[in-house]
């Protein structure tokens, strides 16, 4: 049995979806009431609180491990994982672990490690769905909000993140290895406006925005220390974060997906 942690996310819906369509028994966690296909058990806990996981974990062996808490405490979690019977662990990580030489981005690498489960690590860019922060001005007045508009990265479909993990989760020959997952080709943020654009039929006109209000706009959605570190990504990203991988194409035997493509599955988000 599969336990999927973070089940309501960009990544771990679309991953107990993958995972019950392929036949797995899978344990959904989040920490407030979802809803979740046939089959699928839900089971409310909080990484933060050890004592909950006990009835989350239970009976499992597998386990997707997906927290946007930078001071979240990841020993007694994986503790709670060994002590349940779990012996596989996907850490969902970041390729900032790779790309920027700073010791805290592997805290939760390194406890993985350490933990002497077996593991693999998802190293994902940036998401195509961060989009979806501009659902609301391109429904109401088809504009695009962004800042660094002609820098180009290549972001990765929270699907096919999803799909390497079903992958690592299930096949055998993923122990030890740490994957980085970005999409098939860089595009710029206003390559991004222009392909929400074609995915809608009609058009959309992008806005650049300073470093300073997108860093206020994305303050309220995440911590102030992640906004810091995405827009020197997104910003001034190096020549490894401009990388294309393949290793998306090397585990599930197809090319990344298109972010148009992204666009086209999602338009509806953004009529």
């Amino acid at each position: 049995m599969i336990v999927v942690t973070g089940a309501t996310g960009n990544v771990g819906r679309p991953l107990v979806e993958t995972l019950a369509a392929a036949g797995e028994k899978v344990v959904a966690v989040s920490r407030g009431e979802a809803e979740f296909p046939a089959g699928v058990l839900h089971r409310k806990a909080d990484l933060a609180d050890p004592a909950s996981l006990e009835l989350a974990f239970e009976g499992a062996d597998r386990l997707f491990l997906l927290t946007r808490d930078q001071e979240l405490d990841l020993p007694p979690v994986l503790e709670a994982a060994r002590a349940a019977g779990i012996g596989r662990v996907v850490l969902l990580s970041s390729e900032r672990v790779a790309t920027r030489p700073d010791p805290s981005l592997r805290v939760f690498e390194d406890a993985v490690i350490e933990s002497g489960l077996e593991w693999t690590m998802l190293r994902p860019g940036g998401f195509a769905s961060n989009a979806l922060l501009w659902a609301e001005p391109v429904r109401k007045e088809r504009k695009v909000l962004a800042p660094f508009g002609d820098v180009g990265l290549p972001v990765i479909d929270p699907l096919d993140i999803a799909e390497v993990a079903a992958a690592a989760l299930t096949e055998e020959g993923h122990a030890g290895k740490a994957y980085l997952l970005t999409g098939p080709a860089l595009i710029t943020p206003r390559q991004q406006s222009e392909a929400i654009a074609a995915a809608l039929g009609e058009p959309v006109q992008f806005i650049e925005q300073s470093r300073a209000e997108a860093f206020a706009q994305l303050l309220q959605f995440w911590s102030a220390e992640i906004v810091e570190g995405s827009l020197d990504v997104i910003g001034s990203p190096n020549a490894a974060e401009q990388e294309i991988s393949g290793d998306v194409e090397r585990v599930l035997g197809r090319p990344a997906t298109l972010f148009a493509d992204w666009a086209k599955r999602n338009a509806a988000a953004f009529r």
